[in-house]
């Protein structure tokens, strides 16, 4: 049965760390960006799990492993345990178990956190299509990945093997700016064999799977910046999501956004977990939320008001969602939404 389409973000008069009872947390763009904690990230993560909140760290990176990331967690100032990160790795590894025998060897086109997932289910990494793998398994390999691996891949592909990918992500954030990910480098072997692998990875429900699986929560939140892994991914498993923009997600894009990709919550940063959520109210087809209107007047958006306070501008975006997600029903909106973004300073 489909879900119906979302036309506004969700109320909670609940602070989110007390309503749900963990948070599914995206890594990049969420917790840090470019290796550093972004702003206030760290202080709201300390005090929504001392408040009681589950923290899982569900990352579609399968390049580092569970403990290099729970390292990094802690020295940001997040105590973490490498059983609260779930990676893309993992959720490929357990897919590829299903479909194996148990102890098979897989040839490995990506990094350590690739190789420890798959020894973890019981599976042997090798190196050469010539070693005789039962599958191929591609996960970012970092940017010093050889040319040489997507040929190995090819190789074993051209001879029958089952193709895995932990995601598909054509973009990774690093220090110095957007770079080619693990989707890039699938593209480079699709376009070479002609072949389609399995994929894990948000928002694919493998992935969802592996979250739920190892972290047992019963009313989960994802949280995540982006539209197309994080947002659809919750879409995808039926749960509730917050979409905060401290990473790739602006504006613009938000209001642009089709049912799977509309969350149920907004927020600029983490500090949302803490709070409630403004109710978005329909008045006249009109939608208010805290000193804002929004409407869609002679084919273009509109926001009317002069929104005060720290979260202002989240109210006035809250109210243009609902006017874009209402006039554009189960598609895209294509109305510009420039003017009134600008006004709200987003």
């Amino acid at each position: 049965m489909s879900q119906p389409s979302r036309t506004r973000p969700d109320g909670s008069a609940t602070a989110l760390h007390e309503a749900y009872d963990t948070a599914l947390l995206d890594l990049d763009g969420v917790v840090y960006a470019g290796g550093e904690a972004i702003d206030h990230a760290v202080d709201s993560l300390v005090t929504a799990r001392d408040g009681g909140m589950r923290l899982a760290y569900v990352t579609n990176n399968a390049l580092r492993t569970p403990d290099a990331v729970a390292a990094h967690l802690t020295e940001l100032g997040v105590p973490a345990e490498p059983t609260e990160v779930i990676t893309s790795a993992q959720a490929v590894a357990r897919l590829i178990s299903e479909q194996v025998p148990a102890g098979a060897r897989v040839l490995v086109i990506g990094g350590e956190g690739l190789r420890v997932a798959l020894r973890e289910r019981g599976l042997e990494p090798v190196e050469s299509a010539d070693d005789d793998p039962a599958a191929v398994a591609q996960g970012y390999g970092g940017p010093e990945l050889a040319w040489g691996r997507f040929a190995e891949a090819g190789y074993a592909i051209a001879r029958g093997v089952p193709w895995f990918a932990s995601n598909t992500d054509l973009t990774i954030p690093s220090a110095r700016g957007i770079a080619p990910g693990n989707g890039a480098a699938v593209e480079v072997v699709r376009i070479a064999t002609g072949a389609e692998p399995q994929v894990a990875g948000k928002p694919l429900p493998p992935m969802h799977r592996e979250t739920v699986l190892r972290t047992g929560a019963k009313r989960p939140i994802v949280v995540g910046d982006r539209l197309d892994t994080d947002i659809e991914g919750a879409f995808n498993g039926d749960v509730d999501s917050l979409l905060v923009l401290t990473g790739v997600t602006d504006g613009a894009q938000l209001l642009a956004a089709e049912p799977r990709h509309r969350p149920t919550y907004v927020d600029a940063d983490l500090r949302g977990l803490l709070t409630g959520q403004p109710e978005v109210v329909v008045r006249d087809g009109e939608f208010v939320c805290g000193g804002w209107t929004a409407a869609v007047r002679d084919e273009a958006l509109v926001l009317d008001g002069d929104g005060d306070g720290d979260g202002a501008a989240m109210d006035g975006l809250r109210a243009l969602c609902a006017a874009a997600w209402t006039h554009a029903g189960d598609g895209s909106c294509a109305l510009d939404g420039g003017k009134p973004l600008a006004k709200l300073g987003l």
